[in-house]
């Protein structure tokens, strides 16, 4: 299953990817100044919404095209992907990082650097894999 290292280097691995710190002290990696994946730990919020449900682990924040891709993959494997009420109405899901696959996780990834990067960025790339 996936971890840190896994995401740093899927993530960095794409075109103009950075790595920096958010405002909360968390890593996050950005496409052109837009966040497009980022460590999300839960907060008391989050812990008193899903009560006993509430994972343990590395959770990661990835951000999809629309809300229905957020619905999809939590109802494909809720063992790996959920939301909490904070997300709702955001097209963002959350990963249990030692849950996922590293193929997986690396598609999601993919999936989201595409999702934020510029057009031409995500056209050039598409068109060279």
């Amino acid at each position: 299953m996936a971890d840190w290292e896994d995401v740093r280097r899927i993530a960095l691995g794409l075109p103009s990817v950075v790595e920096s710190t958010s405002g909360f002290g968390h890593i996050q990696w950005r496409v052109k100044d837009k966040s497009f994946i980022w460590e999300r730990p839960l907060r008391k919020s989050d812990y008193e919404a899903l009560g006993d449900s509430a994972p343990d682990g590395p959770i990661l924040g990835v951000r999809v095209a629309d809300v229905g891709v957020k619905e999809a993959l939590i109802a494909a494997d809720p063992g790996v992907y959920f939301t909490t009420p904070h997300f709702d109405g955001y097209p963002a899901i959350l990963v249990q990082l030692a849950e996922i696959p590293v193929p997986e996780l690396d598609e999601l990834i993919t999936e989201a650097w595409l999702d934020r990067a510029p057009k031409r960025m995500a056209k050039e790339f598409l068109a060279e894999h």
